[in-house]
């Protein structure tokens, strides 16, 4: 849908956060182009060109502002609730395009188009569509944006640069960042604000995301479940491990400090996790929900208690949460964190962090696939979810290719849950909630949950199951996040 100028001025001079990263501003006079919410004066109105991507701006010549810089805005919201069939699949393409940005090698729209069930010529078109731009227009952008905020956020070398932004060469970096920018990626280091290359341990990187944001109520679900060794919460900080294959071929750690009142997040990162900035980047966004419409969603649950700006806690490592939410059937959440400990202590790795405390790796699903289900259930496990873990850590091949497939999130979720299901010791429930935050499906409903029924017979008089799907309709497709909310209500009763 074309912009309204005039409408999308109006959110400029109020620098609405509503509109951050939905569309961009070009300024003729200076050739740059902002975020909606870019403090510096706003320009008059004649002088304004709107755009839908950063690809766009940058396709008609303007280059990104050094002040509000555009390459950390939020992005638009997963693809799973945009109802027109052809731009939910341009923006499922663009999503891929996203996650390939640091790959070298260029993507094959032939390949995207049968992953996403079209043509290629049909793709070609819908993307020119909705985007503006060409699929190869779209990845360079995305390219030398990345280049962008690690020049801005790192000290990582010029080459280093290059190779993790997805160049294969650096006279062709350097070649490209000049025709668009107008500038050599040193001198844009250089002009780089002094505060933002932290000297630090590890690698730093700004996000941003679209007010409001509830992140006391993001940290403390995040706390409540924090297995001792693997993740600990502090303050407005969330830090912990990862194993070797989820987002590096290494394993690592990762840090997430939240500064609220700028809207910014600071990403840190283990140093030998460089070259896969791009990947890091993208599953924190989704770990932590950074690109929600927290308007769109909290429209929606206007008949639900809590605060605005709520987000859908996910996960970086899918099958680790696959394998907690196995623990936690049946049980309370400080017993599943306590089986999960157990668990980590009995079948995890070393792993240095810059905290002491931080200092496991979760167990890869090799480990507990050739593990006895004896061995697990002596943790005190029940030996039928001990079995159920042993399962799930065998099939997990085939269950990791569904995650994997983000291209068409939509499209995998009944598969998934159907993988999922046909595990021993894995029902609907289960499944459900490993979706909700795996996949970051903001449409779960995880079947008979008993929090989540005992809440709406408080609330609205449900009394069963079948009631409880039928009154959450009205909440699609974002019953997800009412499920959040739901809990989070018994914690704050009276």
């Amino acid at each position: 849908m074309p912009i309204d100028a005039d409408s999308a001025y109006q959110a400029l001079t109020a620098r609405d956060a509503r509109f951050d990263g939905r569309w961009f501003v070009g300024v003729t006079t200076t050739r740059v182009y902002c975020r909606p919410i870019c403090r510096v004066r706003t320009p008059k109105r004649e002088n304004c060109r709107f755009f839908d991507t950063p690809a766009q701006a940058e396709a008609a010549a303007f280059r990104p502002c050094m002040k509000c810089r555009p390459e950390i805005a939020p992005g638009a919201a997963l693809p799973w609730s945009v109802m027109d069939a052809s731009r939910t699949l341009a923006r499922q393409a663009a999503q891929h395009l996203d996650q390939r940005a640091a790959s070298g090698d260029a993507p094959n729209i032939g390949d995207l188009a049968a992953l996403l069930g079209v043509s290629e010529r049909h793709l070609r078109r819908i993307f020119l569509a909705e985007h503006g731009v060409t699929p190869l227009q779209y990845l360079q952008t995305r390219r030398l944006l990345l280049a962008k905020q690690l020049l801005t956020d790192t000290q990582l070398p010029v080459t280093q640069v290059a190779l993790a932004s997805g160049f294969k060469s650096l006279r062709r970096f350097n070649a490209a960042f000049a025709d668009s920018y107008r500038m050599s990626p040193g001198r844009l280091r250089r002009s780089a604000a002094p505060d933002a290359q932290v000297l630090s341990p590890g690698v730093t990187l700004t996000l941003g995301w679209r007010e409001p944001y509830d992140a006391p109520s993001l940290l403390r679900f995040f706390a409540q479940r924090a297995i001792p060794g693997i993740e600990s919460v502090e303050a407005w900080a969330l830090r912990r491990t990862l194993r070797a294959g989820v987002v590096a071929d290494a394993a690592g750690w990762i840090e997430a400090v939240f500064e609220p009142k700028a809207s910014k997040l600071r990403l840190r990162y283990c140093p030998q996790w460089a070259m896969a900035s791009a990947r890091v980047a993208s599953a924190a966004r989704r770990w932590l929900d950074l690109d929600a419409a927290p308007h769109s969603i909290d429209a929606a649950l206007v008949d639900l208690p809590g605060a605005p700006g709520l987000r859908l806690p996910g996960s970086l490592d899918g099958f680790e949460l696959a394998v907690r939410a196995v623990l936690g059937q049946q049980v309370t959440v400080a017993a599943a964190r306590t089986l999960a400990r157990r668990l980590v202590a009995r079948f995890g790795s070393a792993q240095v962090t810059p905290w002491p405390d931080v200092d496991r790796a979760f167990p890869a699903p090799e480990i507990l696939a050739a593990a006895p289900i004896e061995d697990i259930a002596a943790l005190g496990i029940i030996r039928s979810r001990a079995g159920a873990i042993v399962a799930l850590a065998q099939g997990w091949p085939e269950i990791d290719a569904l995650l994997r497939a983000g291209a068409a999130p939509q499209a995998v979720v009944e598969p998934l849950l159907e993988a999922l299901c046909a595990l021993p010791g894995i029902g609907p429930w289960t499944a459900h909630y490993i979706a909700m935050r795996a996949l970051s499906w903001p449409d779960a409903f995880p079947p008979r949950d008993v929090a989540a029924l005992k809440a709406m017979q408080q609330l609205f008089g449900v009394t069963t199951p079948a009631a409880a799907e039928a009154h959450a309709q009205a909440w699609r497709p974002w019953r997800s996040y009412a499920v959040l909310r739901l809990w989070n209500s018994l914690e704050t009763a009276p």
